[in-house]
C-alpha cells in the first residue's frame, strides 16, 4: 500500500457531486458493517464455541478479547499507515485482511487457532475503525459531514443486528457458529471492489503535494464556486501544520483536544455497552437459566433498537448539533445503568423481572445508539488538523479498543466477584465522570469546515497558556 501503488479507477461518469460523496461514504462505511458484524457475532457464537472447545469463563473472555487486542494494534498502526499510504489504499488492504482472517476464524480447529485468527481479524477492524470515519469526514462538505460520518456507526449497528439475526437463524446447529463467522467474507469482497471505484481523500492528496489530483476530486464533489476556496483553505492549513510528531501532538497546542477525543472514545466503553453486546446471551443462559434461542433472541431485540435509534441522530445531528445528542444521551445511559443494576437484584426467571430487563436494555441501547455510539467516530474525525488527523484520531480510537478489551476481559469475572448489580452501577459512576468532562470541553462543530474547527480549537488552546 504505497502512495501511487494502487491507481485510482475512474468512477462511472454519472457519479459526481453529492452522489459521489454519498456513494463513497456508503462504500467506506461497509467497514463499519464488517466491524459491527465481527464484533457482534461473538454474542451469538460464544455459547456454541464454549460447548465446542469446553471453555470456562476465563477462556470465553480470552476468545472474545483476542479480536479487541488485535484492534488496539490495528489502530496504533492505522494512523501512520493512512497518513503515509492514503486512506483509499489502506482500506483496500484492510478488506483483504478481513476476508482472510474471517475465513481462518470460521475453520478454526482449536481454541488457539481461533484466538490467533481473531487477533488478525481485530487488526483489520482496528485499522478500519480509524480510517473509515477519517476518509468520510475528509470527503464530506460541512453541512452533511455529521450525518455522513455517523453513517459509519449506523453500519456498525446494522452489522451487529445482522450478526444477531444470523446467529438466531443458526442457533439450532451445533456447528452453526462457523457459518455465523464465515458470512462476513461476502461484504469484505463487496467492499474491496467498491473501494476500487473511489477517489483518494483530497486532504490527504494535498498533504502529499498532489494539488492537481486534489482539485480534480474537489471538482467532482463540490459546487464549482466552492472548489477554489476549499482548496485554498486546505492548502493553507497543511502548509501551516507541516509534519507533527506524536510528541508534539501531546504538547499544549493539541493536548486538550486529544483529551476530548480520548474521553469521548473511553466513555463509549466504560458505560459497559459491550458487556451488553458481547455477553447478554451468555449472562441470560448462565445466570437466568434461559435457552440459547431465547438468549440470542434478546440480543436480536437489542440489535433492532440499536439500528432504529441511530437513524434519528443521522437525520438531525447536523441540524441540532453534536452536544445535545451526545450529552443528553449520556445522561439517559447513566439512569438506565442504575435501573439495570436494580433489575439484576431480582431473579431473572420471574416473568415480570425479565420484561423489566428487556425494557431497561431497550432504553439503554437506544440512548447509546444516538449519543456515545456516534460520538467516538464523529468527534475524532472532526477536531484534529488535516495532515495529522490519522495520528491524532488514533489516540481516541485506541482508547476505544483498549477499554473495550478491558471490559471484555473483566465483565464475567466482575459479575462473579461483585454481582451484576455492582458491575452496572460501576459503569454508571464512570459514565457520570465522563459526562462532567464532556459537558465542560466538548466543542460544537456543526456546519463548520474542518479548517474552521481546527483554527478555533487551536486559538482556544493557545489562549489557555496565556497568563490571566
Amino acid at each position: 500500500m504505497v502512495s501511487g501503488e494502487v491507481e485510482e479507477t475512474p468512477s462511472p461518469h454519472w457519479l459526481s457531486g453529492p452522489a459521489l460523496v454519498v456513494v463513497a461514504s456508503i462504500i467506506a462505511a461497509f467497514g463499519g458493517l464488517l466491524f459491527g458484524y465481527d464484533t457482534g457475532v461473538v454474542a451469538a457464537a460464544l455459547p456454541f464455541i464454549k460447548d465446542a472447545f469446553a471453555l470456562d469463563d476465563t477462556m470465553k473472555q480470552v476468545v472474545t478479547a483476542s479480536l479487541l487486542a488485535g484492534a488496539v494494534i490495528g489502530v496504533i498502526a492505522g494512523g501512520s499507515l493512512s497518513d503515509r499510504f492514503g486512506r483509499r489504499s489502506t482500506l483496500l488492504g484492510v478488506t483483504v485482511l478481513y476476508a482472510v482472517a474471517t475465513a481462518a476464524s470460521a475453520i478454526a480447529p482449536s481454541t488457539g487457532f481461533l484466538i490467533g485468527s481473531r487477533f488478525f481479524l481485530g487488526i483489520a477492524i482496528g485499522i478500519s475503525s480509524l480510517v473509515v470515519p477519517t476518509y468520510i469526514a475528509e470527503m464530506s462538505p460541512p453541512k452533511n459531514r455529521g450525518a455522513l460520518v455517523s453513517l459509519h456507526q449506523f453500519m456498525v449497528t446494522v452489522g451487529i443486528l445482522i450478526a444477531y439475526l444470523v446467529g438466531y437463524g443458526l442457533a439450532g446447529e451445533a456447528s452453526g457458529w462457523r457459518w455465523m463467522i464465515g458470512v462476513a467474507i461476502a461484504p469484505a469482497v463487496l467492499m474491496f471492489f467498491g473501494v476500487l471505484l473511489l477517489p483518494e481523500s483530497p486532504r490527504w492528496l494535498i498533504a502529499q503535494g498532489e494539488q492537481a489530483r486534489a482539485r480534480a476530486v474537489l471538482a467532482r464533489t463540490r459546487p464549482a464556486d466552492r472548489v477554489a476556496d476549499e482548496l485554498a483553505e486546505i492548502v493553507e492549513m497543511v502548509r501551516e501544520e507541516g509534519r507533527i510528531s506524536y510528541r508534539e501532538l501531546l504538547g499544549p497546542r493539541f493536548r486538550r483536544w486529544i483529551s476530548v477525543g480520548v474521553v469521548a472514545a473511553g466513555a463509549s466503553q466504560v458505560v459497559g455497552v459491550n458487556a451488553v453486546i458481547y455477553y447478554v446471551p451468555t449472562i441470560l443462559e448462565d445466570v437466568g437459566g434461559y435457552g440459547k434461542s431465547t438468549a440470542i433472541g434478546v440480543s436480536v431485540a437489542v440489535g433492532i433498537v440499536n439500528v432504529l435509534f441511530t437513524i434519528p441522530a443521522l437525520l438531525w445531528i447536523d441540524r441540532m448539533g453534536r452536544r445535545v445528542w451526545i450529552l443528553g444521551g449520556t445522561g439517559v445511559i447513566i439512569v438506565a445503568l442504575g435501573a439495570l443494576g436494580a433489575v439484576f437484584l431480582f431473579p431473572l426467571q420471574n416473568t415480570g423481572v425479565f420484561i423489566a430487563l428487556l425494557v431497561v436494555l431497550m432504553v439503554y441501547e437506544s440512548a447509546f445508539a444516538c449519543s456515545l455510539g456516534i460520538a467516538i467516530w464523529l468527534v475524532n474525525s472532526e477536531i484534529f488538523p488535516n495532515n495529522v488527523r490519522g495520528k491524532a484520531a488514533s489516540f481516541g480510537i485506541v482508547t476505544h479498543w483498549a477499554m473495550n478489551l478491558v471490559v471484555s476481559l473483566t465483565v464475567l469475572t466482575l459479575i462473579n466477584a461483585i454481582g451484576a448489580p455492582g458491575v452496572f452501577w460501576l459503569y454508571g459512576v464512570l459514565g457520570i465522570l465522563c459526562l462532567v468532562y464532556l459537558y465542560r470541553w466538548l466543542p460544537e462543530t456543526k456546519n463548520r469546515t474542518l479548517e474552521e474547527i481546527e483554527a478555533d480549537l487551536t486559538k482556544k488552546a493557545l489562549a489557555e497558556k496565556e497568563p490571566n
